[in-house]
């Protein structure tokens, strides 16, 4: 028959199954954390970019397209019509004042010279002309009055006569009316003689002065084209260096097309365009900075072009340094037009993750563990972007784009 069991036996059987039971809970748990953890996102070290969030200045700035331009360049053009006969210096040569740079063939613009001056003797030779013919008919009228002057003397006399002899009863009334009338008659002819010689010369002096503006104008056409023909040899009135040169001999230059540019190269400028849609944030006077090759040079904008072309607006500007040794000529150079300034605040490197809003999810490097954080962040230039708040001074954030991981909380960093 069966015994019953000793009390220690079933305590040791209890002890068992309760060792067995949680040494099964405790691998249940070990496995379900042991899959969390190979369940956790991750992303590779070398696929981040950090930077630190620190103490600085923060300029937020509007991103132009600059050009480096001579301080000065002057632009030489044809002075008459002609073709290139040769080109005396080569581009990037320096210029002294008065140097001819191009040569024009003066042939035809000789003869025409040569035309004028015949056109001019002629217009003397009409001049001589007129003044003898005007003077001759200004002489007939004198002449004329002179005649009429002894006419009205004669019919005086007369008049004095016919009045004597009716006195003495040895004419009539009617003879002394006819003198009378005679007289009148004359002098009022002898008037109208002074008023035509006033008038003859009058009309004189206008046809001199006509004709002798013409003498001038063409002593003025003569005078132009001469000096024209003396700077055929195109040449630079002051020194510099030759930018570019019309080179293409043989070719057809109208007058006032540009041959050649001589720019100062010791100091320089900036060409810069930017989006008209910034047009209303651009005022004459707003610091630019210029980055050109790795230097950051400042300035003003001294101009701004009112004219729109092709959805973008043109604007120069002058540097407080504008013959620093990164500048040349043509160099194409980031302009950054600085519309407000922050001092002392908090910034970050500017990277792709930056999304141009006021509030966005970044991640926070901390303990080889990214943590997603939604941040205020402010204005921004092409270095930093100003944080406002929601980081602390030393904290590093990723500024590489993080897109493909914008909905996970957390990430685990691995080597």
């Amino acid at each position: 028959m069966d015994r019953a069991l000793a009390p220690a036996i079933n305590t040791r059987r209890k002890r068992r199954r309760w060792l067995l039971g949680l040494g099964l809970l405790l691998g249940l748990v070990a496995v379900v954390l042991a899959a969390r953890a190979l369940l956790k996102p991750t992303i590779s070290r070398e696929e981040l970019l950090t930077a630190s969030v620190e103490t600085g200045d923060v300029e937020a700035a509007l991103t132009a397209a600059g050009t480096v331009i001579p301080g000065r360049e002057a632009v030489i053009t044809s002075p008459i019509q002609s073709t290139i006969r040769r080109v005396a210096l080569a581009v990037g040569t320096r210029v002294q004042p008065g140097q001819t740079i191009v040569e024009l063939d003066k042939d035809q613009a000789a003869l025409s010279l040569a035309k004028l001056d015949d056109e001019q003797l002629r217009n003397q030779n009409k001049n001589s002309q007129l003044q003898l013919t005007l003077e001759g008919s200004l002489n007939d009228l004198r002449s004329q009055e002179q005649v009429q002057r002894v006419k009205v003397s004669s019919l005086q006399s007369a008049l004095r006569d016919e009045q004597q002899l009716l006195k003495i009863g040895g004419g009539t009334p009617e003879a002394v009316r006819q003198a009378e009338l005679n007289l009148a008659v004359a002098k009022l002819e002898a008037e109208r003689l002074v008023r035509q010689i006033r008038t003859q010369q009058k009309s004189n002096a206008a046809d001199v002065r006509e004709l002798g503006y013409t003498v001038s104008m063409q002593q003025r056409s003569i005078k132009e084209l001469a000096d024209k023909l003396q700077q055929a040899d195109i040449s630079s009135q002051q020194p510099g260096v030759l930018t570019w040169v019309n080179d293409n001999l043989g070719s057809t230059v109208q007058a006032g097309d540009p041959l050649a540019r001589v720019a100062d190269l010791s100091s320089y400028r900036v060409r810069a365009t930017i989006s008209d849609a910034y047009a209303d944030q651009l005022h004459e006077g707003d610091p630019v900075v210029l980055r050109a090759n790795g230097t950051d040079l400042r300035g003003s904008i001294s101009s701004i072009s009112p004219a729109v072309d092709k959805g973008v607006v043109t604007f120069y500007a002058q540097l407080d340094d504008n013959h620093n040794a990164a500048l040349r000529a043509n160099l194409r150079a980031d302009v950054f037009v600085i519309t407000k300034s922050h001092r002392n605040t908090l910034r970050v490197k500017n990277g792709p993750f930056y999304h141009g809003g006021q509030e966005q999810a970044v991640f926070v490097l901390k303990d080889e563990k990214l943590t997603r954080r939604t941040v205020r962040l402010g204005d921004s230039n092409f270095d930093y972007v100003q944080v406002v708040s929601g980081l602390r001074a030393g904290e590093e954030v990723v500024v590489s784009d993080m897109k493909d991981h914008e909905d996970t909380p957390e990430l685990r960093v691995k080597e």
